[in-house]
């Protein structure tokens, strides 16, 4: 369940297409130097993403499904009592079309979290997360034992900068509770145009009492993909979420980094917070570090929903050692990344347990402006393991720890000769930069130094050679 977040810059066309969809987010066409599935869909429309199952064959399974899987008569009796009760006696008239349209909603909801109705607004809203450019508090929610739970803030958005973290609950919205029966009404909530004004009540994970928080929706542009040089020869990147450029984003960035820095001895990839996205985006960001081996495979009911992902020869980093930092806000898209790239023995996972979310939607019109999004499949790690409700353990795990500095005036613990008085001089330059900036680095981020440290011993095994030439 999205609230106030995008995903990527991809048009939403209503074809009459299922399209498949990882934690709300729809499915876009890869981009040109992606991988394509190895078991391809029939062919569909040109206007619609090679991932899209086909409408023909599609519609018609679901059709027959629905032919032949009528419900027993005593069934259907008893919804028509029920609606009639509710016509004949309900304490206000409530027309027909409320009632159907509630009737579907129920009926999806009570299926999963993921699966849902979606009326004109909702596919308006879909539209809107689906351009990489939107107006919102730049979280995702999902409804977790009747609350509204946090499952990532996005970087730099309102909710990012007022504090709230994963596993955080909204327990209220401008001052009126959160009630379990009406999650997805808060959730509408959540969304406004920009400028408005919203005060959330945030529960933090092991706090006793709630706080107030007031934040003001923006217009959100999101750069998924940001890199900087940890220390010479080790760079750090941040995936923030996966978008349609992602992946490109990525190949060029670190292309720049590697001609203007040498080779890279080690990098750290940061999927923490990550709530998903595209999959055509995981995909090539996992073939990016790959020169083979499966990436994800989907399985269903119906074979259109089945798909195989596999890796293109070249690797952007020519082998350098990964480590990869993960947390319970790691989920969807951002899971299929970590999977692959820990059983394809590519990088080591550090960090928490991730979230869970391995299932896969598909959107399936109804109308011209309604559709219902359902579950159509499960996703796979290339060991065959699902992620769904699991997640994904790590290899290295990490406490959610933080390091302080000692306070004013305490005595040093890292006393040199080089501090005692009178001491010899020696031949060579004293240089504690690197000391320094490591302990600032332990402060500010625990779980990226231990990353840090990991790398370097990975690194002590890998030769250094020349930049490869970008992959794709």
């Amino acid at each position: 369940m999205l609230a106030g977040i995008a995903s990527m810059s991809v048009s939403f066309r209503l074809l009459c297409l299922p399209l498949l969809a990882i934690s709300g987010f729809v499915f876009a066409a890869p981009p040109a130097h992606q991988p394509a599935p190895s078991v391809a869909p029939a062919p569909a429309s040109s206007k619609a993403p090679p991932e899209v199952v086909s409408t023909p064959a599609a519609a018609r399974s679901v059709a027959a499904a629905a032919n032949t899987d009528m419900p027993d008569l005593a069934d259907i009796q008893a919804f028509t009592r029920v609606y009639a009760m509710v016509k004949q006696a309900y304490v206000d008239k409530v027309d027909d079309k409320t009632l159907m349209r509630s009737a579907i909603r129920g009926m999806l909801a009570g299926l999963d979290p993921h699966s849902e109705y979606l009326d004109t607004s909702d596919l308006k809203d879909l539209t809107e997360d689906t351009t990489g450019a939107y107006s919102g508090l730049g979280i995702e929610v999902a409804q977790l034992n009747d609350q509204l739970r946090i499952v990532s803030p996005i970087d730099g958005t309102p909710a990012a900068r007022a504090g709230i973290k994963a596993g955080d609950v909204i327990v209220s919205i401008d001052g009126k509770s959160v009630q379990p029966d009406a999650l997805d009404a808060a959730v509408k909530q959540l969304r406004g145009p920009p400028g408005s004004t919203i005060t959330l009540g945030i529960l933090h994970t092991d706090a006793k009492a709630p706080v107030t928080i007031p934040l003001t929706r923006e217009r959100i542009h999101i750069g998924s993909v940001k890199t900087r040089m940890l220390e010479p020869g080790y760079v750090y990147i941040r995936i923030s979420q996966f978008q349609e450029d992602t992946a490109g984003d990525l190949d060029h960035d670190l292309d720049a980094l590697q001609k203007k820095e040498g080779p890279l001895r080690g990098a750290v990839l940061d999927l923490r917070s990550n709530p998903g996205g595209l999959l055509t985006a995981a995909v090539g960001v996992s073939d990016a570090f790959l020169d083979s081996g499966i990436i994800v495979t989907t399985k269903g009911r119906l074979k259109e929903a089945d798909l195989h992902f596999s890796a293109t020869p070249g690797d952007v980093l020519n082998g350098a050692p990964m480590v990869v930092l993960v947390d319970n806000g790691t989920a969807s898209a951002a899971e299929i990344v970590a999977g692959a790239l820990k059983d394809d023995h590519r990088a080591l996972l550090m960090g928490q347990r991730t979230f869970g979310k391995g299932s896969v939607q598909t959107i399936l019109p109804l109308s011209n402006d309604e559709a219902v999004k359902l579950t159509t499949a499960r996703y796979y790690t290339p060991d065959g393991a699902s992620i769904q409700a699991a997640g994904i353990t790590p290899d290295i795990a990490l406490g959610n720890l933080t390091v302080s500095t000692p306070a004013a005036g305490a005595p040093a613990d890292d006393e040199h000769e080089s501090d005692l008085p009178n001491h010899l001089a020696g031949t060579q330059q004293i240089d504690a930069t690197l000391a320094s900036d490591a302990g600032k680095l332990a402060v500010d981020d625990y779980a990226l130094s231990e990353a840090l440290h990991v790398l370097k011993g990975l690194a002590l095994a890998h030769p250094v050679t020349a930049p490869a030439a970008t992959k794709h």
